[in-house]
């Protein structure tokens, strides 16, 4: 594949009909284009990941990456996780998504056993977990499956453990709504994307991606069962939280 074919390009044109939005082949292929020109920090998350895997691994225990996509935070895990007993489980329900994190893994030489998973993540068990991530996913979760899921993961996780949590978040004040959201738009403009690209990919993502606000997050993940809740990032309308167990 050229490096002009990994470029995102899906909304490019108009169309006359705009799909709902899914991780299929076409937006697997342009992924990590579309993260990196999308989510202000993105990278800077997928480093601090690798930090807390490394402070939070538990020897013998499972590392979970749910919604895994590509393997970003699978691999730089596996980088920095010390204890060669621990296991990464990294699950998506895209096959196109699986297919390709499964070739990253294979090319990548660090030693932490990985298994990808082509499953949805609320039909998984989680057990013996000392770190689990879920970043950017849960906002793809239909909002009422989400405090179920949140106490599955708190009940399969070890005492000490952390649990990543990373979301687009919207806003109760409508000035800070707007405000952040002109600042997104304007960030994905700054990295070449068009006005239609940015309009035709919203609606294409509206009642798809469903955002909660930053205290809904805070309250869902404590009502889990998380007494030390922290959000640790935030730019613009994204924003990263730890929750230990």
């Amino acid at each position: 594949m050229s490096k002009s074919d990994k470029l995102d390009k899906i909304y490019v044109t108009p169309l006359d009909e705009i799909m709902r939005f899914a991780f299929d082949e076409d937006v697997a292929k342009v992924f990590d284009d579309m993260i990196q020109r999308s989510v202000p920090g993105y990278s800077a998350i997928v480093a601090m990941i690798g930090v807390l895997a490394q402070n939070f691994a538990q020897a013998n225990s499972y590392i979970y990456d749910l919604g895994c996509s590509l393997g970003a935070a699978t691999i730089i895990m596996r980088h920095r996780i010390t204890h060669p007993s621990c296991r990464i489980i990294s699950v998506d329900k895209s096959q196109a998504m699986c297919t390709r994190c499964k070739n990253n893994t294979l090319q990548d030489k660090a030693s932490i056993p990985v298994d990808v998973v082509c499953a949805d993540i609320s039909d998984i068990t989680i057990q013996d977990a000392s770190v689990i991530v879920l970043n950017f996913t849960l906002q793809f979760v239909k909002p009422e499956e989400r405090d179920a899921l949140l106490t599955k993961i708190f009940t399969g996780m070890l005492p000490g453990a952390v649990l990543v949590l990373s979301e687009k978040v919207n806003f109760s004040d409508p000035q800070e709504e707007h405000f952040q959201t002109d600042m997104h738009h304007m960030f994905k403009r700054l990295n070449g994307y068009s006005d239609l690209e940015i309009s035709q990919k919203r609606t294409a993502l509206e009642n798809v991606l469903r955002p909660d606000t930053i205290d809904h997050n805070v309250q869902r993940l404590r009502d889990a069962g998380f007494e030390q809740v922290y959000k640790w990032y935030q730019c613009f309308n994204f924003v990263s939280f730890v929750a230990v167990k």
